[in-house]
């Protein structure tokens, strides 16, 4: 016959089974499409400062070298062509 202990320990596992994941609540904010936005809106924005902060460095060490100086010229940008 069937116990009080395996009677309690088949309905809690039930519950556990029934219930889905089990953990912490996730908060509504950090679900969705919004949420997914603006994360990543802020890499986006960390990325453009990462490539100012190095663009900033690389134009230091570019002035510093007197070889360097009279050697670059500065090309127009890349631009598609014959395409629609």
């Amino acid at each position: 016959m069937l116990n009080a202990t395996s009677i309690v320990v088949g309905v809690t596992m039930g519950m556990l089974v029934a219930c889905g994941t089990v953990g912490p609540p996730v908060p509504p904010e950090n679900v969705g499409v919004n949420a997914t936005i603006q994360l990543q809106k802020k890499r986006e924005l960390l990325d453009l400062k990462q490539r100012e902060a190095a663009a900033a460095a690389e134009s230091v060490e570019l002035s510093q070298d007197p070889m360097l100086q009279g050697q670059d010229v500065n090309l127009p940008p890349l631009r598609p062509v014959g395409t629609r």
